[in-house]
């Protein structure tokens, strides 16, 4: 695209124009609200420039002029005046109150749906991008998003347009009063104008380093709240302070810079601004004397100058503004422009599960392009409501099985089928729906335990979610908190315990009833006790489901009907668990005997 240019003092392309394209594309559902704030602001502006000619007109009706030898008007005629000027005051008022409601009504809406547009867009992105992204930033991304088309908007309507046509009509106002005058503003103004758009485009390269450096503040204080016990517990404070510190210090040159920059151009837009009024007040007393210009053209002049040179002063201002609010709003188009990693294909179907085989084809995989295969022709294939277990050393490929299976990356090569249906010819969501999937790691919303278990199955009743507590063994310390199952559990669930967490997460999968359970690690932080109870309730769940566990606790994988081993990516032994110990040196026996002497 012909935006993309990236500037030198930023790694980031300039994006505006894409970014301005993403705005109108919101802003124009709204039609009739941009229509009623345009047409309200031109009858503002026609008022406002129709006020400096009656007033020459009300000046000229009082005064005596020496070189014009005009005389005084009437009485009547000078309250008619007064009663004009009273009128297009009124009317002004009126349709400013109009622009402005339209305009709240307009921007209020299409911030709204911008930032549904960025939750929606950020969270149909694949499981690679938010592992390769920090969340502070993203969130930061999404905010400085909204409030940039906020500024753009109120500048395009109640600024930056409005002032482009005050000065043609002035402008042409001036020419037709004297062309000389007209002549000296026009070549100013377009001068000015020039100066303002190249300065500010210069200046653009700076705020983008300015918008990167203030994400990665951002992200860097993020990252540190959200390890503040490794903070703690590794001595670190002191070392990310003084790292936190030099990026702020470098933060603090990019703002300085730009600012510093902005500081010097109202100096030189300032003086010139004053030169030009005095220069055109100059020449108005020559051609006063002439005989060229009244009285009345003194307020017009005056009115017109005072008016308009501040609002071309302000533009400098309003351009550069825009400019830092879209560095600020390009970093969220980049994600925009990102096209997403895992999408439904365009005749996606719901997938439709009766006995819940799961079947790996020849699969491959690495999570990189270029680098070592993860899984190498892995064939798989489960029967109707079989318990399948995997083991097998770390880094050999195992929980990467299961992240295959409900979509979270795509395949190199080969496929993964359920109940004969290629999962990437069905729609991720029915996919998903027909998955209990509990990770190694359970993250929960900052929200009640009630909330969190039924976000599985959202209709599902209290009695229902309690019940699968219960199966869980969830019940019981949920129970002893004053608020119960209202309790919040913090940020990703950070109130709870480990153990905790993943009886929540069994809850979860428990309350959904799907036909395929995936088990990560899914009794990895629980004691010996909890485990035990988990095991129980796992034996009641897993009836007539197809079960595929990951778990490196052979307490939890010895009863499964067939256990795999994998490792390097590769299917090396299969057989259930007394076949699997009588394989000399085979692989599970050695794990096996390992963990028994470790017991």
């Amino acid at each position: 695209m012909e935006n993309k240019k990236v500037s030198k003092g930023s790694q980031r392309s300039d994006l505006t124009g894409e970014t301005l394209k993403i705005f109108w594309n919101h802003a124009q559902v709204y039609w009739a609200l941009v229509v009623l704030c345009v047409v309200s602001m031109l009858v503002v502006i026609t008022c406002e420039l129709a006020l400096p000619l009656i007033y020459k007109q009300f000046f000229d009706q009082l005064a005596i002029d020496p070189i014009h030898k005009t005389d005084r008007a009437t009485l009547e005629e000078i309250y008619r005046t007064v009663f004009i000027i009273a009128s297009v005051m009124v009317i002004s008022w009126f349709s400013w109150r109009v622009n402005m409601f339209a305009a709240i009504k307009m921007e209020s809406q299409v911030i709204k749906d911008l930032t549904d547009s960025c939750f929606t867009y950020l969270q149909n992105n694949s499981h690679r991008f938010f592992t390769d992204n920090f969340a502070g930033a993203l969130v930061k991304r999404v905010n400085r998003f909204a409030v940039a088309f906020e500024v753009i908007a109120d500048q395009f309507i109640l600024e930056l347009g409005p002032t482009a046509l005050r000065v043609v009509l002035i402008v042409g106002i001036l020419f037709w009063r004297n062309t000389t005058l007209g002549l000296i503003f026009l070549v100013w103004t377009v001068t000015f104008v020039i100066f303002n758009f190249f300065f500010a485009k210069w200046k653009l390269k700076f705020d983008l380093a300015r918008a990167e450096l203030d994400t990665k503040v951002t992200a860097r204080l993020s990252d540190t709240i959200t390890n503040a016990l490794n903070l703690k517990v590794f001595a670190g404070i002191d070392r990310e302070v003084a790292q936190f510190k030099s990026l702020t210090d470098k933060h603090r040159n990019a703002r300085y810079k730009s600012w510093k920059l902005a500081w010097l151009y109202e100096g030189i837009q300032g003086l010139s601004v004053r030169t030009l009024e005095v220069l055109m007040l100059v020449m108005a007393v020559g051609f006063w004397l002439a005989g060229d210009l009244t009285i009345g053209d003194f307020v017009l002049l005056r009115s017109y100058l005072s008016s308009l040179t501040e609002q071309i002063r302000m533009i400098g201002k309003m351009v550069q503004k825009s400019y830092e609010v879209m560095a600020d709003a390009n970093e969220m188009t980049e994600v925009f422009l990102k096209p997403h990693e895992i999408i439904d294909s365009p005749n996606a179907k719901a997938l439709v599960t009766s006995a819940g085989v799961v079947e790996f084809q020849n699969v491959k995989f690495s999570y990189l392009d270029g680098t070592k295969l993860v899984l190498q022709n892995l064939n798989l294939k489960t029967r109707k409501g079989e318990r399948v277990g995997i083991v097998g050393p770390s880094g050999g490929g195992k929980s990467t099985i299961l992240k295959l299976l409900v979509r979270l990356y795509d395949l190199n090569d080969g496929s993964i089928l359920v109940d004969g249906q290629n999962i990437a010819g069905v729609t991720q969501a029915s996919l998903r729906r027909n998955i209990a999937y509990v990770p190694q790691d359970p993250i929960l919303f900052h929200r009640s335990l009630m909330e969190n278990i039924r976000y599985s199955r959202p209709e599902a009743t209290d009695e229902e979610v309690i019940q699968s507590s219960r199966l869980a063994h969830c019940h019981e310390f949920i129970s002893g908190f004053p608020a119960g199952y209202k309790t919040l559990v913090g940020e990703r669930g950070v109130k709870l315990s480990g153990g905790e967490r993943q009886r929540v997460a069994i809850a979860r999968a428990i309350l959904m009833n799907a036909p395929i359970l995936v088990l990560d690690e899914a009794t990895s932080s629980l004691d010996s006790e909890s485990e035990t109870f988990i095991q129980d309730s796992l034996s009641k769940l897993i009836l007539g489901r197809t079960v595929i566990a990951v778990a490196h606790r052979f307490s939890t994988i010895r009863k499964m009907d067939r256990i795999i081993v994998v490792k390097d990516g590769c299917i090396i032994e299969e057989g259930n668990h007394d076949l699997l110990l009588k394989i000399e040196n085979g692989i599970y026996r050695r794990l096996w005997n390992l963990q028994s002497t470790a017991d």
